[in-house]
């Protein structure tokens, strides 16, 4: 269930445990996998363990009474069929209250389920005749013993305490069968709802949702994207177990997750060891290029913190550009959000080209973002299919910028907290 609360981001929620030797129990006999009949079977055998006990509190009382006289009536409570239950009414009368087992009949729905409602009514209806017959033409004393007034007195109050009993026992557990069904299907919304949002933007998966949209397809004038690398990681995981292989990048990926929803930016997947995000769908470009900055400096600070790979301290190489991009919703089986275009590309030569341990931006990106942050000019680079051009090492956030963010309420790093007090001490 650990999986669910990282999903759903909650607790599972409580549902009505039956113990075990009572689940044993009303599962005995069963062989199928199909949920649905599962639950209707369960509420066969509950139904049939009622009638059981029924029968034997019967046969018990009516041994103890008069076990020779009642011997005809012992046998045939052994049986309990429809022909047989209306022997026992007008052996017993009406006065016994012994009719009031046909009421049962309703309870015929778990045997058949609603699929067979026919075959289901054409049951019920025999029973709610053979009680119609029953309350009309019965004689009240009954043809068995018919002076026995106290027995009759005491088939009454068992038949009113059984029936009690056994709506009690058929709703308590048609309820609790319902409820845990309930929960079970809400658990399977929530993490259907989660994985959603785990592979899209929450306002996409919206609209995949809705069914409004034909396809999915969008138009970013100004998208800032990121790309991060491990450094080191092929060599470093050569040899080690699948097990502390996928222990690390899951535990580096779930903090980047972290990060990337703390400042406001989506992540877009990630591709073998490498990580993509990226801000600014909603048109803010500027925003989105601040807050794609202060991720990826939050990186640079985090990687330190994670434990070494295989005796090796890896080290996130990282690349960013803006520019114009197209987003949308591909693929069938396992569709997925993706972003195309200028952006995606040159942020991918960024980090291939970039140093590790520091950010290696784009010069459009320099600019867009210069307000926000401290950069580096490293002068012309080859970039391949881009050829010669400008770009720079994102150094640091401002203390001035990062105190300006933390008076609007916005997200920040460790790194810009420390930045801050710093200058606190200093000034």
């Amino acid at each position: 269930m650990s999986r669910l609360r990282d999903l759903v981001h909650r607790d599972p929620r409580y549902r009505v445990h039956l113990p075990a030797w009572l689940e044993r129990l009303v599962s005995v006999g069963i062989v199928s996998t199909d949920p649905q009949i599962v639950r209707r079977q369960r509420c066969v055998n509950v139904a049939a363990f009622a009638m059981v006990a029924t029968t034997a509190a019967h046969l018990i009382i009516n041994s103890l009474h008069d076990f020779r006289g009642l011997l005809p009536i012992n046998a045939d409570n052994l049986v309990l069929m429809l022909l047989g239950h209306t022997f026992i009414v007008w052996s017993f009368g009406l006065a016994s209250e012994l009719q009031v087992y046909f009421t049962l009949a309703g309870a015929m729905v778990f045997f058949f389920g609603v699929p067979n409602w026919r075959l289901f009514l054409a049951f019920y209806l025999a029973f709610v005749v053979a009680l119609v017959v029953a309350l009309n033409f019965a004689p009240p004393a009954g043809l068995v013993m018919p002076d026995d007034k106290d027995f009759r007195g005491l088939l009454s109050n068992q038949a009113m305490i059984t029936m009690i009993m056994i709506n009690a026992a058929l709703m308590f557990y048609a309820l609790a069968t319902r409820h845990r069904a309930e929960i079970e299907l809400q658990d399977e919304h929530d993490r259907s709802e989660a994985l959603i949002a785990t592979v899209m933007p929450s306002t996409i998966a919206e609209r995949l949702k809705s069914g409004d949209e034909d396809r999915i397809a969008d138009r970013i004038d100004m998208l800032s994207v990121m790309f991060a690398d491990l450094v080191g990681f092929t060599q470093a995981a050569r040899g080690l177990a699948p097990e502390e292989v996928v222990d690390f990048l899951d535990g580096l990926v779930r903090s980047f997750d972290t990060l990337s929803e703390q400042h406001g930016v989506e992540k877009i997947k990630t591709i073998g060891d490498c990580y993509m995000a990226a801000a600014g769908f909603d048109g803010a470009a500027e925003r989105g290029a601040a807050a794609i900055g202060r991720m990826a400096l939050a990186m640079i600070e985090g990687i330190e913190r994670q434990a070494p790979l295989g005796g090796t301290r890896l080290r996130v190489r990282i690349g960013i550009h803006c520019g114009p991009a197209t987003a949308g919703v591909i693929g069938d089986t396992r569709f997925s959000y993706d972003i195309w275009g200028d952006a995606v590309n040159t942020a991918s030569r960024m980090e291939s080209h970039g140093v590790p341990g520091r950010i290696h931006v784009s010069e459009q990106f320099r600019d867009l973002a210069a307000a926000t942050f401290v950069f580096e000019d490293r002068g012309a680079t080859d970039i391949k299919s881009i050829g010669s051009t400008r770009t720079f090492f994102l150094i640091e956030e401002p203390a001035s910028t990062v105190r300006e963010s933390l008076t609007a309420g916005d997200h920040r790093t460790s790194g810009c907290k420390e930045m801050l007090r710093q200058e606190n001490r200093a000034g």
